[in-house]
């Protein structure tokens, strides 16, 4: 099964062994912000209500997610 532009790009950020922890999530948080933006201007125009912009963010969520990254802005939210 092939892969998609963005799990390359998640599964390259999760590979990098250069990056911390941190580093990883703080690159994934702005893809986030990204696709969001993304996603919010193809709401606002004719893009196709199934252009794989939902598969972009679940792909991110999921890798912030298995970095505990969730768990970290929940936690730091309440301090």
């Amino acid at each position: 099964m092939p892969i998609t532009a963005m799990e390359k790009t998640v599964r390259d950020i999760l590979r990098d062994g250069h990056l911390r922890r941190r580093g990883k999530i703080d690159k994934l948080l702005e893809l986030q912000s990204e696709a969001r933006g993304v996603q919010r201007a193809g709401s606002e125009s004719s893009m196709s209500a199934d252009d794989g912009l939902q598969d972009d963010l679940r792909v991110i969520e999921k890798a912030l997610h298995d970095l505990h990254a969730d768990i970290e802005q929940k936690g730091a939210a309440t301090l």
